[in-house]
C-alpha cells in the first residue's frame, strides 16, 4: 500500500512542469521514500501549481485542516513544497517541483545513499528534446568577457541581476556537496549559489543559507569568475537565483557536456570567436572552458563551435586577447521567458503535460476549493 503511494507521487510529479520520468530501476521511487513520509506522500498529491491555504488542500485530501497544516508545514521545512506567506494572508502551499526545486533543498543534508540514488536517476532527468525547446537555466557571461560588447541587455549582466535586488542569500553549491561526498569533488568554492527576494528569505528562514549583503553577492561573483565558474541563473529576464557551476561537478553541466553539440542546448545569447593568428597556444583557455570547446594543436588553440556556450571564461584570461565574444544573430537566440512563471508554463507545455485548458481547470478547481473548504 505504501509503494502505490509513492508512485501516484512520482506520477504527480512528473506532470509538473520540471518532470519526474519513471525508470524500470524504481530508483525515482527510492528517492521519494527517502525524502516524504507517507503521510507527507499522501497530501502532496493534492498540491497544486497554484498557492492554497491549508483548509483548501484539508479539503481536497479529506483530511482534517490541523493535520494538513502540521503535514504541509513540516514539508515546507525539508523544501519539499513552496511555502508563500503574503502580506496580510495566511501561509500557502504549492506544489514544488524535483529539479530545479525539492532536489536542491536538500543542501546540506545529503546522505552517500541519497546521493548515489540521484546519479543512478540523473540520466534519466536530463532531456536534451525539451532542454533544447525550453532550457530552465541559462547562460550568462562572466562580466570581464563583456566589457567591450556593444549591445548587452541587462538581464544578460550578472552585477545588473544582482544590483537590481536588496535581499540577498548564499547557500551551498548541492552539486559539488554531492561530489565531495563521493570522493569526486573538485576545489571550486562551495558557497556560492546565489539568491535574490523571497528565494533569498526561505533560504535564510529555512537554514539552508545565510544572508549577505549586495557587496558581498558582488564579491561571489567575482570570486566566481577568477575560479572559472559558468553563471547559470534561472532561464528568465527576472530570476531568483545565480548558480557558479563547474563543469565537473554541476548536474546541468554534466547533462550539456555529455551531448556531442552542448550549443544547440544552451539558452545563451554569445559565442566565443578566436583569431588563430594572434594565439601563442598558451592553452589557458583549455584549463578555463567546462565544456571541452578549446583545445591546443601545433601551438594553436582550437575552438569548437558545437561545443561552446557562451560564458566568456575562456575570454576573459585570454593573454592574447585573441578570444572574444560575439552576439549570436537573433535567429540564433534564445528567447527568455519574463520570470519563473512563465519559463514553467513553457516548460510544461514542451513536455506535453500543460496546457492552458489544464491551468484553466486548475485555477476553476482552486477557487471552487476555496469558497466550500470550511
Amino acid at each position: 500500500m505504501t509503494q502505490g503511494i509513492y508512485e501516484k507521487l512520482a506520477e504527480h510529479l512528473d506532470n509538473l512542469p520540471g518532470g519526474f520520468p519513471q525508470t524500470t530501476s524504481g530508483v525515482e521511487i527510492r528517492i521519494l521514500r527517502r525524502l516524504f513520509t507517507p503521510d507527507e506522500a499522501k497530501l502532496a498529491i493534492h498540491l497544486t501549481l497554484i498557492p492554497e491555504e491549508p483548509r483548501v488542500v484539508a479539503r481536497r485530501a479529506k483530511v482534517l485542516v490541523e493535520d494538513a497544516a502540521q503535514i504541509l508545514e513540516a514539508m515546507n521545512k525539508k523544501g519539499l513544497v513552496i511555502g508563500i506567506q503574503r502580506k496580510g494572508e495566511p501561509l500557502q502551499y504549492m506544489a514544488q517541483q524535483f529539479i530545479v526545486g525539492f532536489w536542491e533543498a536538500q543542501v546540506n543534508k545529503l546522505s552517500r545513499e541519497l546521493v548515489e540514488e540521484f546519479e543512478e536517476y540523473l540520466p534519466s532527468l536530463f532531456d536534451p528534446g525539451t532542454w533544447r525547446k525550453v532550457p530552465q537555466m541559462r547562460m550568462i557571461p562572466v562580466e570581464k568577457s563583456i566589457a567591450v560588447q556593444p549591445k548587452v541587455m541587462p538581464y544578460e549582466r550578472a552585477e545588473e541581476l544582482v544590483r537590481k535586488h536588496t535581499t540577498f542569500a548564499v547557500s551551498n553549491c548541492i552539486c559539488r556537496q554531492e561530489f565531495r561526498i563521493l570522493g569526486k569533488g573538485c576545489d571550486k568554492p562551495e558557497e556560492s549559489c546565489l539568491q535574490f527576494g523571497l528565494a533569498a528569505e526561505s533560504v535564510v528562514n529555512m537554514g539552508r543559507g545565510r544572508a549577505i549583503s549586495r557587496e558581498e553577492a558582488l564579491a561571489i561573483l567575482r570570486r566566481a569568475e577568477e575560479a572559472g565558474l559558468v553563471l547559470q541563473p534561472a532561464n528568465a529576464k527576472k530570476p531568483l537565483f545565480i548558480c557558479t557551476c563547474c563543469g565537473c561537478c554541476c548536474a546541468a553541466l554534466r547533462g550539456l557536456k555529455y551531448d556531442p553539440k552542448p550549443a544547440s542546448l544552451v539558452a545563451s545569447p554569445f559565442v566565443a570567436s578566436l583569431n588563430p593568428d594572434t594565439c601563442k597556444g598558451c592553452g589557458i583557455c583549455t584549463k578555463r572552458c567546462q565544456m571541452e570547446a578549446l583545445h591546443v594543436d601545433n601551438k594553436k588553440a582550437i575552438l569548437d563551435l558545437d561545443r561552446c556556450i557562451g560564458c566568456g571564461l575562456c575570454v576573459d584570461t585570454c593573454v592574447t586577447k585573441s578570444l572574444t565574444l560575439l552576439r549570436k544573430p537573433e535567429a540564433q537566440q534564445s528567447y527568455v521567458p519574463k520570470n519563473i512563471i512563465e519559463t514553467s508554463i513553457k516548460l510544461g507545455k514542451a513536455r506535453g503535460k500543460l496546457s492552458i485548458g489544464k491551468l484553466v481547470s486548475m485555477q476553476v478547481k482552486s477557487k471552487l476549493d476555496r469558497l466550500l473548504a470550511p
